[in-house]
């Protein structure tokens, strides 16, 4: 199982972001459109743990081509400096079989976002600057421990920023419309970037 540790803040422009990263000797990893669906079941039982299952769907906006998909599971939320918690990932074949095979296991939607996301790697640490439909920026900075996700901090000039405790479900689910289901979504205009 992995252990994921990061550090998220509100980023109002990404462009001195980009020009710091660039001069760190950081490599652009890529661009991609996501789609992700937060699934649970009517009583909220992975929400009352502190859990998510997540089915994401993606497609490369730049940096090469071709789309994909993953399915997350996140444990509850470790009592650290920075957000950590476990985390298991894996690639699926098929989304939509996927979601269905949920469906008849009681897991439904609850939350659906849409994000554009451009990955940096920076040494140890991955720096992903991401675009949310009405909330607009946020910067990202994941590693394999503590030290690395502050040694990254400090580099950016992040060190007085505060954190941001909220997940993307959360402001998602805050700040997304609800359908008639009572699933919250948040997503670009259609004809959008």
């Amino acid at each position: 199982m992995h252990r994921e540790i990061e550090a998220k803040f509100r980023v109002t422009d990404p462009e001195p972001i980009r020009g710091q990263l660039a001069g760190l000797g950081a490599v652009l990893r890529g661009r991609v459109q996501e789609d992700n669906r937060l699934l649970d079941t009517p009583e909220g039982r992975l929400r009352r743990a502190g859990c998510g299952l997540r089915v994401r769907t993606w497609r490369v906006l730049a940096g090469g081509g071709g789309s994909g998909a993953t399915l997350t599971f996140k444990g509850p939320r470790e009592s650290t400096q920075f957000k950590a918690r476990p985390e298991i990932e894996t690639p699926v074949p098929d989304a939509a079989a996927l979601l269905e095979i949920f469906g008849y296991m009681g897991f439904h939607e609850c939350v659906t976002y849409e994000k554009r996301r451009e990955t940096w790697r920076l040494g140890p640490v991955l720096v992903v600057l991401d675009e949310l439909p009405r909330l607009g920026w946020y910067l990202e900075i994941e590693g394999p421990d503590e030290a690395a996700v502050a040694d990254a901090r400090r580099q950016l000039g992040l060190a007085d920023t505060p954190l941001v405790v909220e997940t993307y479900p959360h402001l998602a689910a805050e700040h997304g419309d609800r359908d008639a289901a009572g699933v919250a979504r948040l997503a670009f205009v259609s004809g959008g970037r």
